[in-house]
């Protein structure tokens, strides 16, 4: 099932590139190549079900560790972010912001775990979109978090004087 979100046409640098897994545990679950924060301390996935639902989830790595070998809070996190796009995906037609965001730490998750993320959109407006969610490693709850998302909108390029 294709979303707006995925292909929004905007300029070149902020494009949503939009990449679907073919291979191993999240085959035919995508990610977006758009930014290199998310990139760089993911991989993230989100996959959208038949009925609409979204579903994000990533495999915890060494990378994603704190000192104490434990998920590193601020990688639950940068997850939620990513998570808050997916999950607004229905209400943005161009780029948006995360303005607002709060969250509570519940319980730690260890390399080899999978965080699972499930959230949903508690209100869209004109402008703001405000969103909660919770990850979790099978029934355990790790993290939760409130958001809003602002939509931005895109002012034409400055003319050019000579």
């Amino acid at each position: 099932m294709d979303n707006a979100v995925d292909n929004i046409a905007i300029s070149t640098p902020l494009k949503r590139a939009v990449h679907i897994e073919t291979e191993g545990e999240f085959a035919g679950w995508r990610t977006w190549k758009r930014d290199s924060f998310e990139s760089n301390n993911g991989p993230f996935w989100h996959k959208i079900e038949d009925d609409g639902t979204v579903r994000c989830a990533f495999r915890v790595e060494a990378k994603h560790l704190n000192g104490m070998r434990n998920v590193h809070g601020g990688c639950y996190m940068t997850f939620a972010d990513y998570c808050l796009f997916a999950l607004a995906r229905e209400h943005l037609d161009g780029p948006g912001v995360t303005i607002s965001f709060a969250c509570d730490f519940l319980d730690a998750a260890r390399e080899g775990d999978r965080i699972d993320c499930d959230g949903e959109v508690t209100r869209a407006g004109g402008s703001l979109i405000f969103l909660r969610g919770t990850l979790r490693c099978g029934e355990r709850m790790l993290f939760t978090f409130s958001a809003t998302i602002k939509k931005v909108k895109r002012k034409p390029p400055a003319a050019v004087t000579a």
